[in-house]
């Protein structure tokens, strides 16, 4: 293993090269946008953790200076070189951007004694270096008020760079947040974290190099930062449009936007400041109606009528229109036609995608043909940097009718290994596999050979010829690529073929252990939900367990039950016919959710857990549960669950 990586074929430079005559690169207007108001930045910025390992680099992007690469597609190369302004901007008087310290903004709202910070980021080490760059231009403020927009880890888990769980307590500042922020929250990145995780190394290309042949960044901004992600829960829930609080002395009138680009989301306006927060409800691209790294669909009808919605109550308002993400838009008339071509691009991709299904197209028949009208498409705004029409269509076909197309021949296919090891018994052997998806590749027709020799690597995961061309047509797939995570998926599978898997990418600081990360953040109940996951049926057949758990320092009751494999609790309990009653602190829980092992012997040796009845039991539940590990294969074979 350990191929080089190679360069742009013939088929893919004319590819690349046509992008040209598609699009309108003379157009400079959003250089002008993505420029305005700059005030100040850190040259060569890098972040870094306590222990020293940079968490966060914009000086490994230098290289998009240039013209694009006949390795990269010009449109995402436009992009990319867009999303490389960083630093601190004035959008109007009062309000202010870091851009660039993150894949995602962080807002300073000026209220009448502190900021009023909308979305702090995706950890503590870039917030906190946001927070820095503010305080040496604009004079040290305290913050006040924090607004989640949405339930996205980018959006909160930078939050105890600014804020304490104290202060909130105190009553010193208050945290915004949509209604069903934390259990959105908790189901996006605690039950199916690990698996998120690990397609969210693909999608933001965290194992690449960061040059002409590897990741670019991911359309909506660049990679994803690396450090400890942290959750202060919300003081106020928005649960209705029409809502005003007054923070720090400014009225912010909210947009409740749920089931949009996420679960719990909404858009905000501020009169004083005649500026509209559309969250990421809008952005510099399509956005995701499914993202790439695996989440809830998303309902496309809602999104786009929750935009209609926003034109009808703050278009006419707003002078300027901030995002999550990417640049703001300035100019009233100019907001109302973006926003509007935003909704219609959803509502677009939504109404057609359910016509050609009730034609009887399969979601792949609808992902080939469905193109945007020409009026929307031509917009740099609505190209597919991070979402695109392709798997946009797919998640709505999806939401509507689910993963089936209807077809019973599809209906109890075989998994890949068994598929694979048949279709190369079936063309004559590896070797008439490789010589088919040669040729193939020759005539430049990547995707066929990627199909075919993904077959071969399945059944032969060791064949070292199957996983270099497969790597090469992979490769050529993510330099075509105009969306970033395209790419992003596409030549991280190319760079595993060859390499393996990188088992020094982890979880962002295991999930935020410690003070105020998302472990400590949960929920006792969202806690035991989780566990339920990792019952391993196997080793908890024929189990009957029934346990007490009390947590001493939140005074809370469980009982805990294990039968039929399947793990259940009921909270304000206690049975008395329980197996044993364990007694421990929140902390003690946290660190076991950590590292079971450890963190079980730890809080026995220091008296934070003690047992009472059938320390037995305990020790069978805790070995019915699975010790997961995000650094599973993808584009190669596992072992079967």
């Amino acid at each position: 293993m350990g191929h080089d990586r190679q360069g742009a074929t013939e088929t893919t430079r004319s590819i690349n090269e046509a992008v040209y005559s598609a699009l309108d690169f003379s157009d400079d207007t959003d250089f002008d946008r993505v420029s305005q108001g700059f005030i100040g930045t850190d040259t060569d910025l890098v972040v870094r953790n306590e222990q020293g390992d940079v968490v966060w680099d914009m000086q490994q992007y230098a290289f998009e200076a240039q013209d694009a690469p006949d390795t990269a597609n010009p449109s995402l190369w436009r992009q990319e070189q867009l999303n490389n302004r960083y630093g601190l901007f004035k959008v109007v008087d009062g309000v202010y951007q870091v851009r660039g310290y993150d894949v995602s903004n962080i807002t300073f709202v000026e209220g009448r004694t502190g900021w009023i910070v909308v979305d702090p980021l995706a950890c503590v080490e870039t917030a906190a270096a946001a927070l820095d760059l503010v305080n040496r231009h604009l004079g040290e403020r305290p913050v006040t008020a924090v607004i989640y927009s949405h339930s996205h880890v980018d959006h909160f888990g930078g939050v105890a760079a600014l804020i304490s769980a104290e202060d909130t307590a105190a009553g010193r500042v208050r945290v915004v947040a949509p209604e069903g922020f934390v259990e959105h929250t908790v189901s996006e990145n605690i039950y199916a974290g690990i698996a998120m995780g690990r397609r969210t190394t693909y999608q933001f290309g965290q194992a690449l190099p960061k040059d002409e042949k590897g990741f670019l960044g991911s359309g909506v901004g660049k990679s994803f930062s690396t450090g400890r992600i942290t959750l202060i829960h919300p003081t106020d829930v928005i649960s209705e449009t029409g809502t005003t609080l007054t923070l720090d002395g400014i009225d912010v009138e909210f947009q409740n936007t749920p089931f949009s680009e996420a679960p719990a989301e909404m858009q905000f306006y501020f009169p004083e400041y005649r500026t509209l927060c559309i969250a990421e409800n809008c952005a510099a691209s399509i956005h995701n109606l499914l993202t790439m790294r695996g989440a809830q669909v998303r309902d496309a009808k809602s999104w786009s009528g929750y935009l209609d919605e926003a034109i009808d109550l703050y278009g006419d308002r707003s002078d300027v229109l901030i995002m999550s993400h990417n640049w703001p838009r300035w100019g009233t008339e100019y907001l109302k036609e973006y926003i509007g071509n935003q909704r219609d691009l959803y509502r677009f991709i939504h109404d057609q995608t359910l016509r050609l299904a009730n034609h009887g197209y399969t979601m792949e028949e609808i992902s080939e043909v469905l193109r945007l009208p020409a009026e929307l498409d031509s917009n740099f705004y609505a190209r597919g940097y991070y979402g695109t029409v392709s798997h946009d269509s797919k998640a709505v076909f999806q939401r509507y009718l689910g993963w089936w197309d209807g077809n019973p021949a599809n209906l109890h296919r075989h998994p890949p290994v068994a598929a694979g090891q048949r279709y190369v018994a079936a063309m004559g052997g590896a070797q008439r596999v490789l010589e088919v998806a040669q040729e193939a590749f020759d005539e430049g027709d990547y995707r066929w050979v990627a199909e075919l020799v993904n077959h071969l690597v399945f059944a032969e995961p060791d064949n070292s010829e199957a996983r270099e061309l497969q790597a090469r047509a992979l490769e050529q797939l993510g330099y075509q690529s105009e969306s970033g995570i395209w790419r992003g998926f596409y030549l991280s599978g190319a760079f595993e073929l060859r390499n393996g898997i990188d088992e020094s990418l982890g979880m962002q600081t295991e999930q935020g252990a410690g003070e105020n990360g998302l472990i400590a953040a949960l929920e006792l109940h969202h806690f035991l939900d989780s566990m339920a996951t990792r019952v391993i049926p196997a080793k908890a057949a024929g189990l009957d367990i029934t346990l007490n758990f009390n947590i001493t320092d939140s005074d809370q009751q469980y009982t805990l039950y294990l039968k039929n494999s399947v793990l259940r609790h009921k909270a304000d309990h206690n049975e008395e016919s329980a197996d044993a009653t364990i007694t421990m602190t929140r902390d003690a829980l946290n660190a076991i959710a950590i590292d079971t092992e450890t963190g079980f012997a730890n809080a026995v040796a220091s008296g934070e857990l003690t047992i009472d009845g059938d320390a037995v039991k305990l020790a069978e539940l805790f070995g019915a549960i699975d010790d997961l590990d995000m650094h599973f294969p993808i584009v190669t074979p596992r072992e079967t669950a």
